[in-house]
């Protein structure tokens, strides 16, 4: 159903071109703007080919449902196998912190060797990481220094390899000549529907088979991306970029800057964008409330009340299912639409009241309506943060640019289950969740306030932004 809804907008992507002068971003690139071209690419000259969007959203659809399935499986074996919601926390620490930092400083390094090489690499690590925990676990060897050590080993190998997926994004889409908000929405719907059935196979497993078989799944989805990026995807795709293709002024390659010459051309662009840096804040608080939420205050909950991880399951699916027609809704209308209304009426629905349904001990049926609701407003925040994204960074630099704004958007995940498994130990979980409702309401809407917000519908339409590198000064003090 998902794949004809997907192959249905493609097709009414197609008739809007033949009636409309098509938009700066729906262009084949230019023949200096890779070192191969679309045509040789697709292998069919001009002929539209949607392999290279397929592709990339293939990949990104097995990596999310394998890391899914272990983020039940992995705190449910901490917490059943030690009883402590601080271990719990301690393992998704160890497992977010080698995940950001790595990610910060691997921008460079996509970069310059490419995305698809970078990609493959990391999926292939994650899977032996991923498959010796439960080796290690059936030999009896699995020691809980070793755990953490295994998990740390995941984290740091999934930073790059979920980078350099994103920056292969807006390639497939100019490939494919998609429009890049609908290139993102399919990328929302993708990651969206992964979620639902990463979670919900992973409860089940869980509950019927136990923990370990759903860290199996978890290896082999990570093997299984790595051949669908290595193997799959167009010949010459996903190449490093070249400086200032689009203008026509590749410069002389003798000429290649180093790595920190490159890290800081992303930093001092970064720093020169006052809506990126408004959004990257605001989601780095949520997404620490988030990080709690889902891998200590989600499980405590289940514990308490009986549910057990069928329940994790069901609730995550739930809310998958309708966050995948979200993105789906996202996908089809959100290039119409005012991004600044929608982007914050999905926050209000995606954020608070979950808590509250958990925190006030809601019956089962209201709780899965709560995050259903919930699930449909967040369907349409990636969709619209990752068009801006595209949008507002050079292809030359993007890979270095998402890597430092996810990097610092995702720097309190690591936190987050620490925060939440000793607040949880100190005040109990009702409490935890009202405060961590009420935070995250707040986050939202103060930053409304916030005068950058009115740059969202100023640059949407214009393509992506000219491709010219990023002064190698030393940084100016950013714009207040």
């Amino acid at each position: 159903m998902v794949w004809r809804g997907f192959t249905a907008l493609l097709r009414v992507d197609r008739r809007d071109r033949l009636h409309h002068a098509p938009s700066p971003h729906l262009r084949t690139p230019p023949r200096n703007a890779h070192p191969v071209t679309a045509g040789a690419i697709s292998g069919r000259g001009s002929r539209r080919s949607v392999r290279p969007l397929a592709g990339v959203l293939g990949a990104v659809a097995v990596a999310v449902t394998g890391t899914r399935v272990s983020a039940i499986a992995l705190p449910w074996f901490v917490l059943v196998t030690t009883g402590s919601a601080t271990q719990t926390g301690l393992v998704a620490f160890c497992e977010m912190t080698p995940y950001v930092l790595v990610k910060m400083f691997t921008g460079p390094l996509v970069d310059r060797a490419g995305p698809r090489t970078v990609s493959w690499a990391a999926d292939a690590l994650s899977a032996c990481a991923a498959g010796l925990i439960p080796l290690f676990h059936a030999l009896g060897l699995l020691h809980f220094w070793l755990l953490l050590a295994l998990v740390a080993v995941i984290g740091a190998a999934r930073g790059p390899g979920d980078l350099a997926k994103e920056v292969m994004v807006p390639e497939a889409a100019d490939l494919s000549r998609v429009p890049l908000e609908r290139a993102t929405g399919f990328s929302g719907v993708t990651e969206r529907l992964a979620s639902t059935v990463g979670p919900a196979a992973g409860g089940a497993l869980v509950a019927w088979l136990g923990p370990m078989t759903g860290l199996v799944l978890n290896a082999a989805c990570f093997a299984l991306g790595s051949l669908v990026v290595a193997a799959v995807l167009p010949r010459g795709m996903g190449r490093a970029a070249v400086p200032g293709a689009d203008t026509g002024d590749t410069g002389d390659s003798a000429d290649d800057p180093g790595y920190w010459r490159r890290f800081r051309e992303g930093f001092t662009f970064l720093r020169g964008e006052p809506l990126l840096l408004t959004v990257i804040v605001m989601v780095g608080i949520t997404n620490l409330i988030e990080a709690g939420f889902a891998t200590v205050l989600i499980p405590v909950w289940a514990d308490e009340s009986g549910g057990g991880p069928a329940a994790i399951g069901l609730i995550s699916a739930v809310s998958g299912v309708v966050a995948v027609a979200g993105s789906l809704v996202a996908a089809a209308v959100a290039h119409r639409l005012r991004r600044r209304l929608v982007f914050f009426a999905g926050f209000l629905l995606a954020g608070a009241p979950k808590f509250l349904a958990l925190a006030f001990g809601a019956p089962m049926w209201a709780v899965l309506a709560v995050f259903a609701v919930s699930g449909f407003g967040g369907g349409f925040l990636n969709p619209i943060i990752g068009a801006i994204s595209f949008e507002r960074v050079p292809r030359s630099l993007l890979g270095r640019v998402r890597a430092l704004g996810d990097s610092l958007a995702w720097s309190g995940i690591p936190l987050g289950g620490l925060l939440a498994g000793a607040a949880v130990t100190a005040a109990g979980l009702a409490p935890v969740l009202l405060a961590s409702g009420a935070l995250y309401f707040l986050t939202t809407n103060l930053a409304a306030l916030r005068p950058e917000w009115r740059e969202m519908d100023r640059t949407r339409g214009k393509g992506r932004a000219p491709d010219t590198p990023a002064p190698a000064a030393e940084p100016e003090p950013n714009p207040s």
